[in-house]
C-alpha cells in the first residue's frame, strides 16, 4: 500500500515509490569555512582512540543540511564519516595538538598533576582526538567530559563489589564477560526455546514474561521492581528517578524493572494518562545508557594513556558506529515531546540549533475542531507531518541538535523519513551503517505508525545490526565481541509502546525481539467496547469458518455477498420506519475497493446507490458522497478505517451499520455506533427495530474481537456452537 501523511490542508497521498526531496536546496560545502582551517584530512592507515572523538562536519549546523532536505543525491555523501576524504599517505602534525602546546606548553613539561584529570610525567602529546580539526568544539567537549570522570567515581560500576555488579544490568548485559554463557543464551534463542513466566494478579492487566532456556541457568532475580538505589544510574539523573517512580502503581513499577533491565517490551497499555509518564521513563533510561556507555569509552581512553607501549589490552567498548539509540515516531509533534521529555531528564545548560529545531518541529499553529476526540487532538495538534528524521548528540552539558548521523547518540524519525535515507531503491546507494550499533529501539504510538505504513517499520527492522560495509572510522580493537560475532540483535533492547496489540506488532515481538535478557509483554484485560455505548441498540456477531490467512479475504467476501448483501439491496429503498441508511465499514482498503467494484459491476446490484469515502478519496468528493447520502440518493456508505483514523468525519443519516471486519482501534467502534446512529433511532419502537449493527468476524481476528467484547467474552464467541451472537 502506498504510504499517506496527512496535511493542513487534507490528506496528501504518495502512490507508487517514495518520495524524495529535492536538492536544489542544498548547499556545498567549502573549505575555508568559518572555524575550520583548510589543512588536508590525514589518511587513517592506523587506529586511535573511540569513535566518541569523532570528526564533526560543520556541514551539520548547515540548515539545508541532508537531515532535514533527505535529497537522494546527497545522502550517501552527507552520512559518511571523512575518513576516506584525502587519499594522501603523509601524516602532519595534528593541528590541534600544536594549539595545545602552544597554549600551555608546561601540561607537557613535569607538570604536577591536576586534581580532576590525571596527566603522565613524560614529553608524550596530548591525547589525540580523532580526525579533529582545530577548533572543533565538539571534540573539545569529549575530552572535558573526560576530565570529569573522577567526580562519579563509580558511575561505570568499576568501584562496586561483584554482588552489586550482578544487580548492575547494563554491565550484566553489555559488558558480560561471560561468554560461554551468552552463547548458551543465544543458541536457545535460535532454537526457540523459552521459559515462560506468567504474571495474572491484577485484574486490570496481566504480563507474560519469556527468557531464554540454558541449562544450569538460575531463575532470573530481578523480575521485580528493585528499587532506585539498584538500577545503577548516573548520580545526575538519581533524583530525578526518584521523583519519578517513588509514587507509581504496579503496572508501571513493573514496566520500570524490565525496561532498566534490558528486557524487550511490548506495552499494550498507553493510554493519554499514562502517555507522558511513559515517555518520562524512557528517556530516562535512554540517556542513563548513553551516559553510562560514553563513560565506559572515556574510562578506556584513560587507560590506554596510561599504559606503557608494550602493555596489551583488551578493551571492548563499542559497536562500530556511535549512534546507539533509535525512536521511532508517528509525527513532528510526537517528536517536539520525546525530546522535551529528554530535555527535562538531561537538564543540559547549553542546547545547540535549538532554535531551528523550534522552527522546524515546534512552530506551527494548528486549529483542531473542538468536537474532535483527545486521542486525535493528541496526535495530530501541531506539527502533524509524518516525513522526518534527527540526530541528537549528548554531552555532559550540552545537546546539539541536527548532528550528523554517524555522529549521533540519538536518532529519532518517522519509519518514512527515516526509509528514505536507509535508500536502496535503485535511485541512490543504499547506507543503514548508521543502524549497525543500535542498542535501543522504541517505537511510540505504533497504533498510528500502523496506521501510515508498517511496510516500513518492518523494513527498518531488517536492516538494524547489519554488519557495516564501511569502517567509518571504527576502531576494531575497541568493538565488542559480539559485534564482530554478528550477534548484536541478541542483546539488543527493543521497546513498543501501543494503545493496543496487533498482528503485526506480535510479529515484530515473535521475530525481531530476540533479546537474552528476555521479553515481556504487558496486555491489558478488557471490558468491551459493546458496553461502553452511549445508546441501547442490538448488536449481531457472525462468525466465519476461516482459519487460513491465505483464504480468509475471499471466504469473508464470500459470506457477505451471499448472506448480508441480499437483504442490503432489498431494504435499498427508504420507507417510513425503514432504515435511514446503511454505513458499510471496511478496515482494509483492499477489502473497501473489492466491495465498491462488486457494488458497481454486479447485476444484483445494478439497482443500488451508494458513495464510497476512503483515506484517498479527495475532499470535494468526500463532501458529495455524504451530501448525497444525507438526502437519501445514496441508500449505502463506504467508509473505511484510515479514513476515520485521519479525519473523523461526523457522518449524518445512517440507521443500520455493518461492520465488514472489526476495527483495530476499540474506540472507533465506540465512535461509530454511539456517534453516528441517527439519534432518532431510538425516540420509537418501529424506528428502533430497524436500527442495528451487525459485525462479521473470524477466529484471526481474536485480539480485535477481544477489544470489543470483552476479555472474558471473546473465547465463547470463538469456540461455542453457532456462529451468530446477539447482545443488546
Amino acid at each position: 500500500m502506498a504510504p499517506f501523511r496527512r496535511g493542513k490542508s487534507g490528506p496528501r497521498y504518495r502512490l507508487g515509490k517514495s518520495r524524495t526531496a529535492s536538492t536544489a536546496g542544498v548547499k556545498s560545502h567549502k573549505s575555508g569555512s568559518r572555524g575550520i582551517s583548510a589543512t588536508k584530512i590525514p589518511a587513517k592507515n592506523t587506529f586511535q582512540t573511540s569513535r566518541l572523538q569523532e570528526l564533526v562536519d560543520d556541514r551539520s549546523d548547515n540548515p539545508d543540511s541532508i537531515l532535514e532536505t533527505g535529497s537522494p543525491g546527497s545522502v550517501s555523501d552527507e552520512l559518511l564519516s571523512h575518513d576516506e576524504a584525502s587519499g594522501t599517505d603523509e601524516v602532519p602534525e595534528k593541528p590541534f595538538n600544536v594549539l595545545l602546546h602552544t597554549l600551555n606548553p608546561k601540561v607537557f613539561h613535569n607538570e604536577p598533576r591536576n586534581k580532576r584529570r590525571r596527566l603522565t610525567s613524560d614529553t608524550s602529546p596530548a591525547p589525540t582526538i580523532q580526525g579533529s580539526p582545530s577548533g572543533d568544539l565538539d571534540a573539545l567537549e569529549d575530552v572535558e567530559d573526560e576530565g570529569e570522570l573522577s567526580d562519579e567515581g563509580s558511575a561505570d560500576g568499576s568501584d562496586i563489589t561483584t554482588s552489586q555488579q550482578e544487580l548492575d544490568a547494563f554491565k550484566r548485559h553489555f559488558a558480560n564477560t561471560d561468554e560461554d554463557g551468552t552463547s548458551l543464551k543465544i543458541r536457545a534463542v535460535e532454537r526457540n526455546e523459552w521459559t515462560v513466566e506468567k504474571n495474572t494478579t491484577s485484574s486490570s492487566w496481566s504480563s507474560t514474561f519469556r527468557r531464554p532456556t540454558s541449562f544450569g541457568e538460575a531463575p532470573d532475580a530481578t523480575t521485580n521492581f528493585i528499587g532506585i538505589q539498584n538500577l545503577k544510574l548516573k548520580p545526575k539523573l538519581e533524583s530525578f528517578a526518584k521523583a519519578l517512580l517513588c509514587d507509581t502503581d504496579d503496572l508501571t513499577s513493573q514496566l520500570a524493572a524490565s525496561m532498566f533491565n534490558y528486557r524487550d517490551i511490548l506495552y499494550s497499555a498507553r493510554t493519554l494518562d499514562n502517555a507522558d509518564t511513559l515517555r518520562t521513563l524512557t528517556s530516562l533510561h535512554l540517556l542513563n545508557h548513553i551516559s553510562r556507555t560514553r563513560d565506559k569509552v572515556l574510562r578506556n581512553n584513560a587507560k590506554v594513556l596510561k599504559s606503557s607501549d608494550g602493555e596489551d589490552l583488551d578493551l571492548r567498548d563499542q559497536g562500530f558506529t556511535r549512534p546507539k539509540v533509535l525512536v521511532l515516531l508517528p509525527t513532528r509533534q510526537s517528536c517536539v515531546k520525546m525530546v522535551a521529555a529528554m530535555i527535562k531528564v538531561h537538564n543540559p545548560e547549553q542546547q545547540g540549533n535549538m532554535k531551528r529545531f523550534e522552527q522546524s518541529y515546534a512552530n506551527v499553529d494548528s486549529e483542531l475542531s473542538p468536537d474532535k476526540p483527545e486521542d486525535f487532538k493528541e496526535l495530530f495538534s501541531g506539527n502533524d507531518d509524518d516525513m522526518f528524521r534527527l540526530g541528537l548528540k549528548f554531552s555532559r552539558r550540552t545537546v546539539k541538535y541536527f548532528s550528523q548521523f554517524y555522529n549521533s547518540d540519538i536518532i529519532l524519525a518517522s519509519p518514512l523519513g527515516l526509509r528514505t535515507v536507509l535508500g536502496g531503491d535503485g535511485k541512490k546507494k543504499a547506507d543503514h551503517d548508521f543502524l549497525s550499533s543500535i542498542e535501543i529501539v522504541v517505537l511510540d504510538q505504533s497504533e498510528a505508525l500502523l496506521m501510515q505504513n508498517w511496510e516500513h517499520v518492518q523494513y527498518i527492522f531488517e536492516h538494524l545490526n547489519l554488519q557495516p560495509k564501511e569502517a567509518h572510522g571504527c576502531d576494531f580493537s575497541r568493538v565488542r565481541s559480539w559485534y564482530l560475532d554478528g550477534h548484536a540483535k541478541y542483546l539488543r533492547q527493543t521497546i513498543l509502546f501501543s494503545s493496543f496489540n496487533f498482528p503485526a506488532l506480535n510479529k515484530l515481538y515473535t521475530q525481531s525481539m530476540l533479546n537474552t535478557a528476555g521479553k515481556i509483554k504487558f496486555a491489558m484485560i478488557h471490558k468491551g467496547a459493546i458496553t461502553d455505548l452511549a445508546m441501547s441498540v442490538r448488536q449481531t456477531f457472525s462468525r466465519l469458518d476461516s482459519m487460513d490467512p491465505t483464504s480468509e479475504p475471499d471466504d469473508r467476501f464470500n459470506y457477505f455477498s451471499t448472506a448480508v448483501l441480499p437483504s442490503l439491496t432489498k431494504a435499498s429503498s427508504r420507507n417510513v420506519g425503514g432504515p435511514q441508511g446503511v454505513l458499510i465499514f471496511i478496515p482494509l482498503y483492499a477489502d473497501f475497493v473489492r466491495v465498491r467494484n462488486h457494488l458497481a459491476g454486479s447485476s444484483s446490484t445494478q439497482h443500488v446507490s451508494f458513495g464510497s469515502v476512503s483515506e484517498y478519496t479527495p475532499v470535494r468528493e468526500v463532501a458529495r458522497a455524504r451530501s448525497h447520502f444525507l438526502t437519501g440518493r445514496h441508500s449505502i456508505l463506504l467508509y473505511t478505517e484510515r479514513a476515520h483514523h485521519f479525519r473523523r468525519y461526523r457522518l449524518k443519516g445512517i440507521g443500520r451499520i455493518i461492520f465488514y471486519s472489526l476495527p483495530e482501534n476499540p474506540l472507533f467502534y465506540r465512535e461509530i455506533v454511539s456517534g453516528y446512529l441517527d439519534s432518532r433511532s431510538s425516540d420509537s419502537n418501529t424506528s428502533q427495530r430497524h436500527t442495528n449493527v451487525r459485525c462479521l468476524f473470524s477466529k484471526l481476528d481474536l485480539l480485535k474481537l477481544e477489544r470489543i467484547v470483552g476479555t472474558k467474552r471473546y473465547i465463547s464467541l470463538l469456540s461455542d456452537h453457532g456462529d451468530t451472537f446477539d447482545f443488546v
